[in-house]
């Protein structure tokens, strides 16, 4: 197929964000404020210290976690919306740990690690299983299970974990010391095992997905899961093993929620966030390409952390950062659409070339 011209293919890339940009600043003018001041108000808003931008890391990492495992139930073109639900199964089975094992923290934090992983995983396994055995689509397995494990978040907070003073659906007890990774510093409250643990799963996933013959068996699935299993690939294997995969990912992104987003650490309901769902626009952005999520994941990290000021500052909403957020994504999903129509007429006019 004829290669398009660079400049094209950078066109398609920046002019989407230019327009999102453009649109957001359209809005805020509307309503009467400054779009300079109002993105420079976002940008301090994220960086002015380093205890708010250890915020915006801590937000950037589950998000991160759970962008590159959707890359992976993408990719078999499966859409793995169950994946909050995993996010809450994961740091269930954590708390267990934290709340019930009295070991030394190197020891206690890695049985939690496993945990979440485990919980996670097995969570979406559920999914995987009603897909491929029952015949379930993945959306709505997925939404089913989202709320079944919140129902059971609320029960075992209101329950068998509630704090001594009574029952509450507000929280469990403070994690003990032991069960909390180690701060890089008192003012920048980031975990250092947590960003290796990013890191490696970013890399993993996309030297996985380009060199492996499970990545291959994943591409082939998600290009024609009935082609693909008259050539002779595995295609309920590698549904099975995206969807644990990227769910085993969300578990310890819900972990790390947990850990990171309360003053004191415990199991809160709401404790993913909304994470998932974001992390499925994150993953339709950067048109499932895995080297994109860490840098798209850490934009909307600055946005969403600075955001916060918006009201403080200048009293507006902090709701336009989630404006510029769908603006980008709606944009770039319509240039995703324009960049397939070329590359289909592109085939075509070289198919014409030729006969």
């Amino acid at each position: 197929m004829k290669t398009r011209s660079l400049p094209l293919q950078i066109g398609l890339i920046v002019v989407p964000v230019a327009l999102a940009l453009l649109l957001t600043a359209l809005l805020i003018l509307a309503v009467g404020a400054d779009p300079l001041a109002v993105f420079q108000t976002v940008w301090e808003g994220a960086t002015r210290d380093s205890r708010s931008f250890g915020q915006v890391v801590n937000f950037w990492m589950p998000l991160t976690l759970v962008g590159v495992g959707l890359i992976v139930t993408f990719t078999a073109g499966l859409w793995n919306i169950g994946v909050e639900g995993q996010m809450v199964m994961g740091a269930v089975f954590a708390t267990w740990a934290a709340l019930s094992l009295d070991l030394p923290q190197p020891l206690l934090v890695a049985v939690e690690i496993l945990l979440a992983l485990l919980g996670g995983g097995l969570w979406a396994a559920l999914v995987g299983v009603l897909k491929t055995r029952l015949g379930v689509h993945e959306i709505f397995g997925g939404v089913a299970l989202n709320a079944l494990a919140n129902v059971l978040l609320i029960y075992l907070i209101s329950g068998p974990w509630q704090p001594p003073e009574g029952g509450s659906v507000r929280g469990t007890p403070p994690f003990p010391d032991a069960a909390i990774p180690t701060f890089l510093s008192d003012t920048f409250k980031v975990s250092l095992v947590a960003i290796l643990i990013v890191l490696a799963a970013a890399v993993a996933v996309v030297l996985a997905l380009r060199g492996t013959r499970w990545g291959l068996e994943l591409k082939a699935t998600g290009k024609n899961a009935r082609s693909a299993l008259l050539l002779g690939v595995p295609t309920r294997r590698a549904a099975m093993s995206a969807f644990i995969v990227c769910g085993a990912l969300a578990g310890v992104a819900g972990l790390y929620r947990v850990l990171f987003t309360f003053v004191s650490a415990s199991l809160r309901p709401g404790v993913s966030g909304g994470i998932g769902f974001l992390g499925v626009l994150v993953v339709l952005l950067v048109a499932v390409r895995p080297l994109g999520v860490p840098l798209v994941t850490f934009i909307f990290a600055l946005v969403l952390g600075g955001s916060a000021r918006l009201q403080i500052a200048l009293g507006l909403d902090a709701s336009l950062a989630g404006v510029l957020q769908g603006s980008l994504v709606l944009i770039v999903l319509l240039f995703n659409g324009l960049r397939g129509r070329l590359a289909a007429r592109e085939e075509i006019t070289e198919a014409a070339a030729h006969e």
